[in-house]
């Protein structure tokens, strides 16, 4: 059985492990993973000990832990019967920075439309994109999911699009991660598939999927029925793609809690890798490490369903560009991933004021939104003292689940960010890299991912989900219908762990999911 992780995530960091992380480098680290972007306060000698002591592992199940039900720290907030519960500002935001809050909330409900426009603040839409606006793709702040038939659209869930590159093309610090796999857009189609696209110009693809049912056996006779995608680029707009074309399906990931993942120390996420799974325990979490663009160097990626990105504000900057086309300090082309081949697109007319900074969403509107994405809190936990989602808490360690879902961090102390600092927070998960096995795999890298590698999502507000966006879809591609066969789909590293859900009783599987739907 897969043991929970060691109780101190702060604990010393060997060599070995660093190296793992490319942390080390022969008799001199040659790359150092920290938090730049962030101004830290370090902490104390007594504060390391106080978040040794509450961060480890609890072994007493008969009564929640003090805090639980306050996943966010001083930011939760209280858990709402409706579909704004993922769209409050945090719990401890003063009354200045709300303000803050909702304008950058404005921007990510804008309405983009084509240039030009008489509204010139909203132009600037990209010719080929898949979304007019950030809520559209994570309605309510929460889940996107697959079409629901013909007649729906595939506007919350896209194909990322890459080709195999050539790590000659790497930067000098990026050349130095041996295991970093190169990885280039698709010549005509870029980084991702648009299916929409401005008057007069062809979308690039449609989204078709095929679903092919497969049963599990559970215990005590139960089956459960699987729901295996098949995916298609169709009535492709450009010619075809590229012969040795990856594509991997994404649906739009919930927003809460993202300053406070963003606000976890690296040194404690670095912590709980084990690349060569040196306790034995089957689990085997790496950390990607990718390029910043605004640090201008490496760093620990945390954002996107392979940890793709370092930041909020890079995450943020990437979705306005790729799915909108919308230019941005970070990424200041103004057609957004339209390629070379695709000349129409980039010589259509673009937005910004050309008086101004040029581009579509200037810095100050950047700052906004990414301090809204920050801020978006995180409900508080219902009914956590039920024996029934105690019982499902015991099983859900004793599964060994906490060996990729790490219950708890405590965040940096931090200047100028008050809403996440020094918080203990209960997101359940570790943020490293898993092989997940061949059904989830997606064959598409990115970064040091493979294509069976997958971050560990968080689970703060899963049980939510349904509340909020109006369906149960779980996993990247939104093929789970529920947290069941969401677990059902596990494999690889976690493939033992399925095993005992698979054959436990009953009664234990439905106190796991009752669990899973507290937080």
């Amino acid at each position: 059985m897969p043991s929970s992780r060691p109780a101190n995530p702060i604990r010393h960091l060997s060599c070995r492990a660093l190296a793992a992380a490319c942390l080390c480098a022969g008799p001199a680290a040659a790359l150092t993973l920290d938090d730049p972007h962030l101004a830290v306060v370090a902490r104390t000698p007594e504060e390391a000990a106080r978040i040794e002591a509450v961060t480890a592992p609890t072994h007493d199940f008969s009564k929640p832990e003090r805090f639980e039900e306050m996943p966010a720290g001083a930011a939760t907030v209280r858990a709402r019967r409706n579909a704004d519960a993922f769209s409050q500002p945090s719990g401890n935001i003063d009354f200045a920075r709300e303000l803050d809050f909702k304008v950058g909330n404005g921007l990510f409900r804008k309405i983009w439309v084509e240039a030009p426009a008489s509204t010139r603040a909203s132009d600037g839409l990209g010719t080929l994109y898949n979304a007019r606006g950030c809520q559209n793709c994570h309605i309510k702040d929460g889940r996107g999911h697959p079409p629901e038939g013909p007649e729906d659209t595939a506007v919350s869930m896209f194909l990322r699009v890459s080709v195999p590159g050539d790590r000659a093309d790497l930067n000098a610090q990026m050349a130095e991660i041996e295991d970093y796999i190169a990885s280039a857009p698709d010549p005509i189609y870029g980084g991702q598939l648009q299916d929409f696209a401005t008057t007069g110009h062809a979308a690039e693809y449609r989204l078709d999927i095929r679903y092919e049912e497969v049963d599990v056996p559970l215990s005590e006779g139960e089956t459960a029925t699987l729901l295996k995608p098949h995916y298609r680029a169709a009535d492709l707009g450009y010619g075809p793609l590229a012969e040795d074309a990856m594509l991997s399906p994404r649906v739009a990931p919930q927003m809460i809690g993202l300053g406070l993942l963003e606000a976890i120390p690296a040194a404690d996420i670095l912590a709980l890798a084990d690349p060569e799974d040196s306790d034995g325990d089957g689990i085997s979490g790496r950390p990607n490490i990718v390029w910043s663009i605004e640090q201008a160097r490496p760093m620990l990626g945390r954002f996107g369903l392979k940890a793709g990105v370092p930041t909020v504000k890079e995450q943020s900057a990437a979705a306005f560009s790729g799915d909108m086309g919308i230019s941005s300090p970070l990424f200041p082309d103004p057609w957004g991933d339209c390629t070379e081949a695709q000349a129409a697109c980039r010589a259509a007319i673009h937005g910004g004021d050309p008086e101004e900074d040029s581009f579509e969403i200037d810095a100050e509107g950047l700052d906004l939104v990414s301090f809204y994405s920050r801020n978006l809190a995180v409900p508080a936990r219902r009914d956590a003292a039920n024996p029934q989602i105690l019982r499902g808490k015991q099983i859900f360690y004793e599964t060994g689940c906490t060996a990729c879902h790490n219950p708890k961090f405590v965040t940096h102390r931090l200047e100028g960010q008050p809403e996440q600092s020094f918080q203990l927070i209960w997101p359940y998960t570790d943020l490293l890299l898993h092989d997940l096995g061949e059904g989830l795999a997606d064959n598409r890298p990115e970064g040091r991912a493979t294509g069976r590698e997958w971050r560990t999502p968080p689970l703060w507000g899963i049980g939510m989900t349904e509340t909020v966006s109006g369906h149960t879809r779980f996993l990247h591609d939104g093929r789970a219908r529920n947290l069941l066969e969401a677990i059902l789909w596990h494999g690889g590293e976690a493939d033992p762990a399925k095993t005992r859900v698979i054959e436990m009783p009953k009664a234990d599987r439905d106190a796991l999911i009752k669990f899973l739907e507290s937080l």
